[in-house]
């Protein structure tokens, strides 16, 4: 007798992570006229569930993800008011005063020259990510990273997406429903019923149905009622590494519609946390991440009320209502578990610096989608090696975010000291940034071929926030050689820099450009 095959997929939850899942898997086993898809998707999701409202910013990841979905750059520009995102612009992180930026683009010829060590040697007077990218001042300009005659999803320079992530849930759910074949049902589950080996076998829905599936996807967010509440996979606390526990979120008016709107996202260092600053055509989504270890919400309110009055005024400012969020940073000890896989905040959560989240969710539909098992019997095998991948994810998220607080000068306040004392930094980031006091990081010695932050981040954020490596006299021939080289990629990094500058249109023209025009489809 064969082993049962996995036919039905079942989601439990929507919003952004629910219906981003549901869509990327049933891409991937689309019925086309050329194939017959074995795989049902259902998506079961309670009514009036609101959305978290933090995870606004994207990875280029998403780029490649609404085009394997077959979801247009145009219609999602303009449905789910979205503008053009290039990396993160740091502010305050390293003395309080500082500023510095990492780009989503790597630096000049990355793959052929590390050039860490020669600007280290000759162009430290300027900024690293000046010196090697030119996407750092079209960052610092607001300007966008492709111009109006550059199709779909195609770019200039390397770009992600800030969005409203309530309308991206909702053009998704439409995209899913209408183009993808995705069973919606809107109901609430108040039953798990297993089966003799400890699979879910059946959800019993309030509107008296049962829902049977192969595969259930865990997308309930942090109630995690499949894995959590069903399951009792423990949850892995990380709280004494990241600190943050605690959001304060708002939505701030522009003084203007020709306001221009910021191509990053902006990250100010505060006494207890930092304040995001995300540019949307229509608003910006402005908030404050805290520990409540260090601080309450209401001196938290303080603070970002402060910020926002230094952006709008004080008139405006009083009329921005807020709203306080509390979580718990960490993730489950495993999330493939039985028939059953957690994604997006069901699998965990951290603050959102560096925009994590959304690409979490990719990284995970996608492995599912891909190696979705045939039947009952590999699945074991197929969860064994989901979760042995997405822990290294989970660690290699909190070393990096990790990293952006262990280089700090900072000492105005506990929450800074604390964040850099030793006793908070995980092991493996220890050993790192020993490492890279002695040999800076490259492409060539990542452990994996698919991680999730290049060496080339690690970069930006360690010279962002002065980092040095001591370099010493090289006896590699490959270094020793590639002085004359490395000029030469500075001066045409420099040249390309002002190429663009001068060429590309702002993020605001760019974007009311495609309301109204549209991009061409490639």
């Amino acid at each position: 007798m064969n082993d049962p095959q996995i036919t039905d997929l079942v989601i439990v939850g929507g919003g952004s992570a629910g219906w981003l899942t549901a869509g990327i898997i049933a891409a991937e086993h689309l019925k086309t006229e050329q194939s017959s898809s074995r795989v049902k998707v259902t998506l079961v999701e309670a009514p009036n569930i609101n959305t978290i409202g933090v995870g606004e910013g994207t990875w280029p990841s998403m780029r490649s993800t609404l085009k394997r979905i077959g979801l247009s750059e145009t219609d999602f520009i303009r449905d789910c008011d979205v503008s053009l995102k290039q990396g993160t612009l740091f502010s305050g992180w390293t003395d309080g005063k500082d500023i510095y930026t990492h780009p989503f683009t790597v630096p000049h010829a990355y793959s052929q020259h590390n050039l860490s060590r020669d600007w280290q040697n000759k162009f430290s007077d300027l900024p690293f990510a000046e010196a090697v990218c030119p996407q750092s001042k079209l960052m610092l300009k607001n300007q966008a990273p492709k111009k109006i005659s550059t199709p779909e999803y195609s770019f200039n320079v390397n770009y992600g997406y800030h969005l409203d992530a309530g309308k991206f849930a909702e053009k998704l759910r439409l995209h899913c429903t209408l183009e993808l074949g995705v069973v919606h049902k809107k109901a609430e589950v108040i039953q798990v019923n297993s089966s003799e080996n400890g699979d879910i076998q059946s959800l019993r829905l309030d509107t008296g149905e049962s829902l049977t599936g192969d595969l259930f996807i865990d997308c309930s967010g942090s109630r995690c009622l499949l894995l959590g509440e069903h399951y009792g996979i423990p949850f892995k606390s990380i709280r004494d590494t990241l600190f943050n526990d605690s959001a304060i979120a708002s939505q701030v008016p522009y003084l203007s519609a020709s306001d221009s709107i910021a191509s990053s996202t902006i990250s100010t260092a505060q006494k207890h946390g930092w304040i995001w600053d995300i540019g949307l055509p229509s608003r910006r989504g402005i908030g404050h991440v805290y520990s409540s270890r260090y601080t309450d919400a209401d001196n938290a309110e303080v603070t970002l009320f402060k910020h926002i009055e230094k952006l709008v005024g004080s008139k405006i400012a009083k009329k921005v209502k807020m709203r306080r969020i509390s979580f718990s940073p960490g993730h489950r000890q495993k999330f493939w578990h039985h028939n059953c896989v957690a994604i997006g905040m069901a699998a965990g959560f951290i603050e959102p610096l560096e925009a994590s989240a959304l690409v979490l969710v990719e990284l995970s539909a996608s492995m599912i989608a891909e190696q979705l098992p045939q039947n009952r019997k590999v699945m074991d095998i197929v969860s064994k090696r989901f979760n042995e991948k997405f822990l290294y994810r989970w660690d290699t998220i909190i070393d990096f975010l990790k990293l952006h607080y262990v280089l700090t000068k900072r000492e105005d306040s506990d929450y800074w000291r604390d964040n850099a004392n030793k006793n908070s930094i995980p092991e493996s980031l220890s050993e790192k940034v020993e490492l890279w006091r002695w040999q800076g990081p490259y492409h060539k010695d990542t452990m994996h071929v698919d991680e999730m932050f290049p060496s080339a981040s690690y970069q930006y954020i360690l010279y962002g926030m002065g980092f040095k490596t001591n370099i010493g006299l090289s006896t590699k021939q490959s270094e020793v050689q590639t002085s004359k080289v490395a000029q030469e990629l500075f001066d045409e990094n420099l040249k390309y820099t002002n190429l663009l500058i001068n060429s590309m249109p702002s993020n605001r023209d760019f974007i009311e450009k495609v309301h109204q025009h549209g991009l061409q489809k490639i």
